[in-house]
């Protein structure tokens, strides 16, 4: 019975079954969202799953019934910045407009020359690349006492390599291999933003280290002048590039055709080493360093080519004297 002064009737005297307390009913994260997306009260439906559960396809069943529609933004909920360069529907700062490329030109004649010479030699040469780290501790001093670059005395030790490895002192045109006694060496010349060229010093092999300083002098300084002439550019064997000069440490150069390889001089930095001494105990010392990459042309020679070679550059820097 009614407790004293409770007049109020049973809930179920009307025949209203009794109210479930809100918050009882579980609803999956799905569920939630479908119902908040198109306003619909989720205690008003009645659950086909296990225990009364209210599955996505109730929810989907009673908005096809009812006809629900996406809700609006609720009034209270607060608007994005007016200034907001990501409000939806804004484009964003109205200073600037769709971007506009500016007018492009042709690449200028030097420019297209090497571009083509470089595509077609990747076209044509199986190309790979072998790197050797070598100490440049005994080119350095000479390099002081001489009064010269370390690129005429590296190439001195190449030209000397060149000779005993022939089959890299050579040129590959289409089947017909030709292996050149006389090393007829290319010096990339840099022409800044015109490009690059590439000067020919013709029998290198019988130049002093004085000599052939003076000559890739004098071909660098034409060639920056545009002063060569088509002779001066013909007929190159094999080919040194020393981008190093501008701080690059590793390159993979392109190969010059119709040569079977091209040598990267790169630059010379100071780096902890490990030495051994004559009485064979190691130390930790602090050497000019640099790494010089070969490229080559794996239709001309084999990696063990390439290798012994480069071995017998670096013999060559690390032993030199003036």
């Amino acid at each position: 019975a009614p407790a004293d002064g409770d007049s109020r009737p049973p809930a179920h005297a009307s025949g209203l079954a009794p109210a479930r307390p809100r918050g009882a009913r579980h609803y999956s994260p799905v569920v939630q969202r479908i119902a908040e997306e198109h306003d619909v009260d989720l205690d008003a439906i009645e659950g086909t799953g296990r225990d009364g559960r209210v599955r996505k396809q109730d929810v989907m069943a009673h908005i096809e019934a009812h006809g629900a529609s996406p809700t609006a933004r609720s009034s209270d909920e607060p608007v994005l910045h007016s200034e907001s360069p990501y409000r939806p529907g804004a484009g964003g700062s109205q200073s600037h407009g769709p971007y506009t490329p500016p007018a492009g030109r042709p690449l200028s004649r030097m420019r297209a020359m090497i571009g083509e010479h470089m595509h077609r030699s990747l076209r044509t040469a199986a190309t790979c690349t072998t790197w050797i780290e070598v100490d440049m501790s005994r080119i350095e001093i000479a390099r002081k006492e001489l009064g010269v670059t370390a690129l005429p005395l590296i190439s001195r030790c190449v030209i000397h390599a060149l000779v005993d490895f022939p089959l890299v002192n050579a040129w590959l045109e289409n089947d017909l291999h030709t292996v050149h006694e006389q090393v007829n060496l290319g010096i990339a010349v840099d022409l800044g933003d015109d490009g690059l060229i590439v000067p020919v010093v013709r029998g290198a092999q019988d130049l002093s280290p004085e000599g052939l300083a003076r000559r890739i002098r004098d071909l660098a300084r034409r060639a920056r002048a545009r002063q060569l002439t088509p002779d001066d550019v013909r007929g190159g064997t094999f080919t040194i590039t020393n981008p190093g000069q501008f701080g690059s440490i590793m390159a993979t150069p392109v190969i010059s055709q119709p040569q079977v390889a091209i040598l990267d001089v790169e630059a010379i930095v100071k780096r902890p080493v490990i030495v051994t001494d004559q009485f064979g105990e190691d130390a930790i010392a602090i050497r000019p360093m640099v790494i010089l990459g070969l490229s080559w042309d794996h239709r001309a020679i084999d990696g063990a080519i390439a290798a012994r070679f480069l071995a017998n550059v670096k013999k060559r820097v690390e032993s030199y004297e003036a």
